[in-house]
Protein backbone atom coordinates (compact mmCIF):
# COMPACT_ATOMS: atom_id res chain seq x y z
CA UNK A 1 0.00 0.00 0.00
CA UNK A 2 1.27 3.47 -0.80
CA UNK A 3 2.03 5.88 2.02
CA UNK A 4 -0.12 8.94 2.49
CA UNK A 5 1.74 12.12 1.51
CA UNK A 6 2.20 15.11 3.79
CA UNK A 7 -0.60 17.55 2.91
CA UNK A 8 -2.01 20.82 4.20
CA UNK A 9 -5.60 21.53 5.12
CA UNK A 10 -5.92 23.68 1.98
CA UNK A 11 -5.00 20.71 -0.21
CA UNK A 12 -7.50 18.47 1.57
CA UNK A 13 -10.27 21.07 1.32
CA UNK A 14 -9.59 21.57 -2.39
CA UNK A 15 -9.76 17.81 -2.97
CA UNK A 16 -12.99 17.45 -0.98
CA UNK A 17 -14.63 20.24 -2.96
CA UNK A 18 -13.45 18.64 -6.21
CA UNK A 19 -15.32 15.42 -5.34
CA UNK A 20 -18.55 17.15 -4.34
CA UNK A 21 -18.23 18.14 -0.68
CA UNK A 22 -19.63 21.53 0.31
CA UNK A 23 -18.58 23.81 3.15
CA UNK A 24 -20.94 23.58 6.14
CA UNK A 25 -20.42 26.94 7.90
CA UNK A 26 -22.47 26.19 11.02
CA UNK A 27 -20.69 22.89 11.71
CA UNK A 28 -17.01 23.80 12.10
CA UNK A 29 -15.80 25.45 15.29
CA UNK A 30 -12.62 27.41 15.87
CA UNK A 31 -9.72 26.06 13.85
CA UNK A 32 -11.75 23.31 12.16
CA UNK A 33 -13.88 23.39 9.00
CA UNK A 34 -16.74 21.03 8.23
CA UNK A 35 -17.65 19.72 4.80
CA UNK A 36 -20.73 17.72 3.89
CA UNK A 37 -21.70 15.59 0.90
CA UNK A 38 -25.24 14.37 0.45
CA UNK A 39 -26.04 11.44 -1.83
CA UNK A 40 -29.38 9.72 -2.33
CA UNK A 41 -28.96 7.41 0.65
CA UNK A 42 -26.17 8.90 2.74
CA UNK A 43 -24.74 12.08 4.14
CA UNK A 44 -21.01 12.26 4.78
CA UNK A 45 -19.52 14.79 7.18
CA UNK A 46 -15.78 15.46 7.21
CA UNK A 47 -14.06 17.74 9.72
CA UNK A 48 -10.74 19.24 8.57
CA UNK A 49 -8.35 20.91 11.05
CA UNK A 50 -6.68 24.13 9.90
CA UNK A 51 -3.02 23.05 9.86
CA UNK A 52 -0.05 23.45 7.55
CA UNK A 53 0.63 19.72 7.85
CA UNK A 54 -2.16 17.34 8.78
CA UNK A 55 -0.89 14.43 10.95
CA UNK A 56 -0.97 11.00 9.26
CA UNK A 57 -3.58 9.54 11.62
CA UNK A 58 -5.87 12.53 11.18
CA UNK A 59 -5.44 12.39 7.40
CA UNK A 60 -6.30 8.69 7.36
CA UNK A 61 -9.48 9.42 9.35
CA UNK A 62 -10.43 12.19 6.88
CA UNK A 63 -9.86 9.84 3.93
CA UNK A 64 -12.08 7.19 5.53
CA UNK A 65 -14.80 9.71 6.48
CA UNK A 66 -14.86 10.90 2.87
CA UNK A 67 -15.44 7.33 1.71
CA UNK A 68 -12.15 7.09 -0.18
CA UNK A 69 -9.32 4.58 -0.19
CA UNK A 70 -5.71 5.69 0.24
CA UNK A 71 -5.08 4.95 -3.42
CA UNK A 72 -8.07 7.04 -4.56
CA UNK A 73 -7.01 9.92 -2.33
CA UNK A 74 -3.45 9.91 -3.68
CA UNK A 75 -4.69 9.70 -7.29
CA UNK A 76 -7.07 12.63 -6.75
CA UNK A 77 -4.26 14.71 -5.22
CA UNK A 78 -2.19 14.21 -8.37
CA UNK A 79 -5.04 15.20 -10.74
Amino acid sequence: MPKLPVVSSRQVISLLQKIGFEYAPKRGKGSHSAFVKRDQDTTRLVIVPDKKEIPKGTLLAIVEQAGLTKEEFIRLLKD
